[in-house]
């Protein structure tokens, strides 16, 4: 299925592999973000969808199947955008994928709490096709706020189908597949309302639209291609070109139209008026007008509690620090509420190592390959997965509770400034924050930011805020040799030791965003529509079920599939042996030096090398290598682990630059897959590689050469 990105050249993407049976039909479900679309998708399809990617995008897909009395409907997710005057990707998949996918019918979903804004994405996408039907969503949110909604009125004004839902509670479902069975099939009649423009522009339509409805044969609305035609959206041109066969703005029959037409919008720009800016402007006045004769509000204190809150949590000196508190409190809750089941997994999958065991010896297997297999592949990998599954699983929850509660959005407008600073972009806020708990679910989330160049800047310095798997280790180490083991001054100087640590990783971030900014992604921040939406009661289940298995196993199942090479190669290194000693211990032998120069010691550089796979293995392989030992092993007691380290001649400042390093060094082998496939490029993914790993020896280099120079060690 399908016809090439406008932006490549290439076939206009229809939509991502359509799983379709004959018979079937294609109903593009749009929307603004933030009106509920998922929860309308999820009502529909429920578990029956399927998810990827568009062709040549790296922007998320969904399709499902949803069943009305005896027919299938193919329900495609297309991404949530406030326009279809396409300025980024996300616009562009929408704009094209309703335009050249040849669906049945468009559900436009709205937010019944901000109706005027959502109307004007309805009104551009009736200028598009007459099959729509309009969901206005969130109707339960709207009585709360005392709106009331009239729907055969606001149907009426637009001339299509309109349908109120609160899809949360699964209410106006049946009605909605009702309109979308009779639209598809031809019983309900629609006469779309079409805006209309000011003089100039309507008569600049009128010269176009007699020539291009012969030339396009119903294939395409001719007043809407008119109006992208005096546009010149190149990008839309060459997908117009590559649906229809020929170039429409270099049709001959055009030349004479085209040019009398825009000498018509040369009056509209002595008025000092561009044309998107007109455009906009009369869909806003059309949109307001129709929801003035349908949308009705009564007196109520709902805007009040929220306008308290928001200035509590947006205001210039409480924003930050309760933003700081709530990413602490956070923080917290995944490290102590992650430590009981990671150990009770962490059982579970050492329980099975004998039985793991048992069975190669009795099918006969050698030995240094059963010990390989089993000490090496299978260790490794549980050692792992007890590890990163339990953080994982409560933070990306926590996260996605705030992300449905509506807090996020905040974060970015308390962040909008500091990176519009950095000549980056307001949105990479929420994928730092993201990159706390995986660093490459940070990366995944940089497909929210437009611009090309601005989602570069935030994936190629995601890894400069520490991720989960990070944390045990700082934790431990500020423990041993910077507080006082045990007592609430203790865990309280823990705590404001590790915010210096967070603060330092954010403080980087944004130090080579604008690094980046003015050199190889040199240019101007965007601009972009944030949108604080209403708070909102999260929906438990339903953010469980999507945080753990969109995020959560998805990250996990990256760090197994290189987990278990990693692990058969640890097992290697510290069991082959070598003029009397293993090759784990050469190696290290080896770094010794270059890893004093900065601070470390060879064991912890080979270490953090072989940890690549996962961050939580750095310190274990370190104990195995100090210990001499050839498996994976760990210290319960951090008396005993830090009795360990002095043996092995650590000092304050070893612990220092190991915490520095931990923060700042590669990105694991998860992370920088997730780059590879994100950017598509092995230079990028080097550059990520390279810049947090400049930064952590440059900074472990200038503490070390401080310390030594004024005897501090």
């Amino acid at each position: 299925m399908g016809l090439t990105a406008a932006s490549t050249g290439q076939s206009v993407a229809k939509g991502p592999d359509l799983k379709k049976l004959a018979g079937d039909k294609i109903i593009a479900l749009a929307g603004n973000p933030n009106v509920g679309k998922s929860t309308v998708y999820n009502a529909l399809t429920g578990m029956h969808q399927h998810t990827g990617n568009w062709p040549g995008k790296t922007v998320g897909s969904a399709q499902g199947v949803h069943t009305y009395k005896g027919k299938r409907y193919v329900l495609v997710d297309i991404p949530g955008v406030y326009s279809l005057m396409a300025h980024s990707v996300e616009e562009e998949i929408a704009r094209d994928f309703i335009c050249f996918g040849e669906t049945d019918a468009t559900v436009v979903v709205c937010d019944a709490t901000c109706l005027t804004r959502n109307i004007n994405l309805v009104l551009q996408t009736l200028e598009i096709t007459d099959k729509v039907v309009v969901c206005v969503n969130l109707m339960d949110e709207a009585k709360r706020r005392q709106l009331s909604i009239d729907c055969e009125a606001l149907s009426r004004s637009l001339g299509v189908p309109v349908v109120a839902t609160a899809a949360g509670k699964g209410e106006g479902m049946k009605a909605l597949s009702a309109a979308m069975q009779a639209l598809t099939e031809g019983k309900a009649k629609t006469s779309p309302r079409r805006v209309s423009y000011r003089p100039e522009i309507e008569s600049a339509i009128e010269l176009l639209v007699p020539h291009l409805a012969p030339l396009l044969q119903n294939r395409l609305n001719p007043r809407w291609v008119a109006l992208r035609l005096l546009e010149k959206e190149a990008g839309l041109e060459t997908a117009m070109t590559n649906y229809l066969g020929f170039s429409p703005a270099e049709h001959p029959s055009l030349y004479e139209p085209l040019a009398a037409a825009r000498e018509q919008l040369a009056l509209l720009e002595a008025d000092g008026l561009t044309l998107h800016d007109a455009l906009v402007s009369d869909i806003y006045v059309a949109a307001e007008d129709i929801c003035n004769n349908a949308v009705h509000a009564k007196q109520g204190d709902y805007n009040k509690k929220q306008l308290r809150i928001d200035r509590l949590l947006t205001n210039r000196l409480t924003g930050l620090p309760c933003m700081l508190l709530l990413l602490i409190a956070v923080l917290w809750i995944t490290i102590q509420g992650a430590n009981y089941p990671s150990s009770l997994l962490s059982d579970l999958l050492f329980g099975f190592e004998d039985k793991i065991s048992s069975a190669l010896s009795a099918i006969g297997t050698p030995a240094f390959l059963h010990d390989a297999l089993v000490f090496g592949v299978y260790r490794v990998l549980a050692w792992v997965v007890a590890v990163m599954l339990p953080p994982m699983a409560i933070f990306f929850p926590l996260f996605t509770l705030l992300e449905d509660l509506g807090y996020l959005p905040r974060i970015a407008f308390n962040l909008d400034h500091a990176f519009k600073r950095c000549n980056a972009c307001g949105k990479q806020a929420l994928t730092m924050c993201m990159g706390f708990g995986c660093n490459a679910a940070g990366v995944i989330g940089c497909r929210i930011i437009d611009s090309p160049r601005e989602r570069m800047i935030a994936i190629l310095t995601n890894s400069f805020v520490p991720c989960n798997g990070r944390f045990p280790t700082l934790i431990a180490i500020i423990t041993m040799f910077f507080v006082s083991t045990g007592g609430f001054l203790s865990s309280a100087l823990s705590a404001l030791l590790l915010g210096m640590v967070i603060l330092l990783g954010i403080f980087l971030t944004l130090v080579f965003s604008r690094l980046l900014s003015e050199t190889v992604l040199r240019g101007v921040p965007s601009s972009f529509t944030l949108e604080l939406p209403p708070y909102r009661r999260p929906q438990i289940g339903k953010v469980l079920v999507r945080s753990v298995l969109d995020r959560t196993l998805f990250v996990l199942g990256r760090a197994v599939s290189v987990a278990a090479p990693a692990g058969l190669a640890i097992y290697l290194m510290a069991n082959i042996t070598v003029s009397g000693g293993s090759l784990l211990a050469h190696c290290a032998d080896f770094l010794d030096p270059a890893a004093r120069f900065i601070g470390l010691d060879g064991v912890l550089l080979m270490a953090f090398i072989l940890g690549l796979p996962a961050n939580e293995i750095v310190m274990p392989i370190a104990i195995m290598a100090y210990m001499a030992s050839g498996t994976l092993t760990e210290f319960e007691n951090l008396e005993s682990l830090k009795l360990l380290l002095l043996q092995n001649d650590w000092t304050w400042l070893t612990a220092a630059c190991t915490m520095i390093f931990s923060l700042l060094h590669w990105p694991c082998s998860t992370t920088l897959i997730s780059i590879q496939k994100e950017t598509g490029s092995i230079k990028w993914t080097l550059l990520a590689f390279l810049l947090p790993t400049l930064a952590g020896v440059g900074l472990c280099f200038l503490l070390t050469s401080f310390a030594r120079l004024f005897s501090l060690v």
